[in-house]
């Protein structure tokens, strides 16, 4: 496939892996793999490379197993109660004739010319004699020679993984190390013009590495020794000779970017003149710019650079073989079945991996869909599992049950799932919360707040913040849940009043002073998804002021938090965009604003849930209260309030 950088022949993921795992089989990758001996103290999680025998006995000598006295069995013979026997007392150590005994502590060798152990209990000790009742079997409360180990019988059996009980048993078996299977050593090679080093040569345009150290720290955590290579520019050649030189010394090499079929993407081509190109091309979302080849024996693998793309691929294509190179299996992934909040889309002929926030509500187990790009790195750091669309669906409904593949260690039943309108001070309360209650965490998925009120409705939401304006009563939330709500369960509790204006540029150099402004020809928009609080003020007074939104520059472009309109005035891809102060605070631009909103938190709790006197108690707190103030353009002088409730 040299020179080729089309995607020729896009397989099913499952076939590249069977392909790959197929090839390396072939060239011997997985056997005769190469060892190190190792101190056994330190050799715990490593893998055996071959049965572990033992170079003594244990116990090596017969010991006293209780507090007693040492004897030989057939001198005890015909003591009882009635009829108790004397055997002479001597001193510790001594060798034992017949007719005599002698003190033994748990541990001690047993004295020559005895081999049994009676207990100090039932021995009555009267000067130098000790008086018996009963007479003791053979070899009685002795731990023999060989007794839990026999020199030279087997250990510990090969590929085996070390645990902290092994390491006492070799230790105990007259082991001082042990032969294990070399850590597969795997080099993480970054590439392009666009990634710098460090946040001091961070400049628009540029991106900063970070996914050479996530994928690094994941080979770290699958057992492998990680390597992380400069920054290889995109120059077939330097990417070559990087390629080349790191597979003289480590097992597999991972190459992150250029891998697709751009003007400056290598990967492919470099591969296909070092070794075989099996896979360019996988029709899975994200990932499908993924490569796999064998280079002098060994797997080299093509990610693509988004990171989201990148750790998926990673754990689909490189994760098992670092584990097979261990003579490991790969761990078992719990999974739940988890029922959908909102419809999914997708395409047809494309495995699609979707992350997703999970909890338990009321019993029902809900999976909530987080934002699906593949460059949204904080999806994976928010994300407790994902599901997969398989490729014959366009797409999976809402209220459609998925089996969840688990990320984190986290139990879902632990987790209060908000789901509705974005606010930063939501994020807040969710490390309130966790101070609180170290076993709780909250986890968000941002739909709007009429997407919101509905989870509430269908028991997939245990927290949605909201803030919808009844135009014809003015007032906020309230006609909206008694209306769509009145055979639920729930608590509206008042959060924050808070400021709602035009995020802008500093200095405003559009001079954006209201909502006529925005029909500015020379002027862009960054609108708020439909069905968010935010859109349906805008909305709102671009009716009272008479303005079409088609006049609007950008209207139709939407994102789904106030953090990311303000990135997006930031970035420059907007002038201006309608959200709250602290999102234009906490990015250092200015703020015009141009109402004030209430923001509230509807509530799926019953009234003796706990957790809900733990949410009110954080919202009613002094220092809730000053840490959410300081964000800019909040008032809590309220907050905790109830507004309405309603039990069901």
């Amino acid at each position: 496939m040299p020179g080729n950088k089309a995607y020729l022949k896009c397989l099913q993921r499952q076939e590249a892996q069977e392909l790959l795992r197929q090839k390396l089989t072939e060239c011997g990758y997985f056997t005769n793999l190469p060892t190190e001996s190792v101190p056994v103290e330190t050799a715990r999680g490593r893998v055996t490379a071959h049965t572990i025998y033992a170079k003594q006995s244990v116990p090596h000598y017969n010991g006293a197993a209780m507090d007693g006295i040492a004897v030989n069995a057939q001198d005890t013979f015909g003591a009882l109660e009635t009829a108790p026997k004397r055997l002479t007392l001597l001193p510790p150590g001594s060798s034992v004739t017949s007719g005599c005994c002698c003190v033994v502590d748990t541990g001690d060798l047993m004295p020559p010319g005895t081999n049994a152990v009676i207990m100090i209990e039932d021995v009555y000790i009267i000067d130098s004699a000790a008086e018996i009742i009963s007479a003791a079997t053979p070899w009685q409360h002795v731990r023999v020679i060989g007794e839990d180990i026999v020199a030279d019988e087997p250990v510990i059996p090969e590929h085996h993984v070390i645990t902290p009980i092994d390491v006492a048993a070799l230790l105990a078996a007259g082991l001082e190390t042990v032969e294990v299977i070399k850590k597969p050593r795997v080099a993480v090679i970054p590439t392009g013009d666009e990634i710098v080093a460090t946040r001091a040569e961070l400049k628009p345009g540029a991106i900063l590495d970070v996914n050479s150290y996530m994928l690094a720290t994941a080979v770290g955590d699958w057992g492998g020794e990680p390597s992380r290579m400069p920054i290889v520019k995109d120059n077939k050649q330097e990417i070559k000779r990087a390629i080349f030189a790191s597979l003289q010394v480590h097992d597999m090499v991972i190459v992150n970017a250029g891998t697709s079929a751009g003007r400056d993407d290598y990967t492919s081509e470099v591969l296909g003149e070092l070794g075989e190109v099996l896979v360019h091309g996988v029709m899975m979302k994200p990932g499908k710019p993924t490569v796999l080849a064998v280079c002098q024996g060994k797997p080299v693998i093509g990610l693509p650079g988004y990171p989201v793309a990148a750790m998926l691929t990673a754990e689909v294509f490189a994760r098992d073989i670092v584990y097979a190179r261990q003579k490991l299996p790969a761990p078992e992934v719990p999974k739940v079945e988890a029922t959908l909040v909102k419809q999914v889309s997708s395409h047809i002929g494309v495995e699609e991996y979707v992350r997703v926030s999970v909890g338990n509500v009321r019993g029902k187990m809900v999976a909530a869909p987080l934002s699906r790009g593949a460059g949204l790195i904080s999806s994976l750091s928010k994300a407790q599992g994902y599901f997969t669309i398989e490729p014959a669906d366009a797409g999976l409904s809402a209220g459609t049950v998925v089996p969840v593949t688990m990320l984190r260690k986290s139990r879902p039943e632990n987790t209060i799932l908000a789901v509705g309108s974005h606010d930063l001070a939501v994020e807040l309360l969710g490390v309130f919360l966790r101070r609180r209650m170290e076993e709780v965490s909250l986890s968000s998925a941002n739909v709007g707040s009429m997407g919101g009120i509905m989870a509430i409705r269908n028991n997939e939401a245990h927290m949605a913040g909201i803030h919808m304006l009844d135009e014809q009563t003015g007032r906020y939330n309230v006609s909206f849940t008694q209306k769509y709500l009145a055979n639920c369960t729930w608590q509206l509790v008042h959060m924050a009043m808070r400021q709602q204006g035009f995020i802008v540029l500093p200095g405003n150099p559009k001079g954006i002073e209201g909502f006529a402004d925005l029909t500015k020809p020379d002027t862009t928009f960054v609108n708020r998804q439909r069905g968010s609080g935010t859109r349906m003020l805008l909305d709102y007074e671009l009716r009272k002021a008479g303005i079409n939104s088609s006049r609007i520059v950008g209207y139709e472009k939407e994102v789904g938090t106030h953090m990311a309109v303000a990135a997006t005035v930031k970035a420059g891809a907007a002038d201006t965009g309608l959200g709250v102060q602290a999102a234009a605070v906490a990015l250092g631009l200015d703020f015009v604003p141009a109402a004030q909103e209430q923001y509230d938190l509807l509530l799926n709790f019953d009234a003796d849930d706990p957790r809900l006197q733990v949410i009110l108690d954080i919202l009613q707190s002094d220092e809730f209260r000053r840490e959410v103030e300081g964000l800019g353009g909040y008032d809590l002088s309220d907050a905790g309030k109830l507004v309405a409730v309603n039990y069901k």
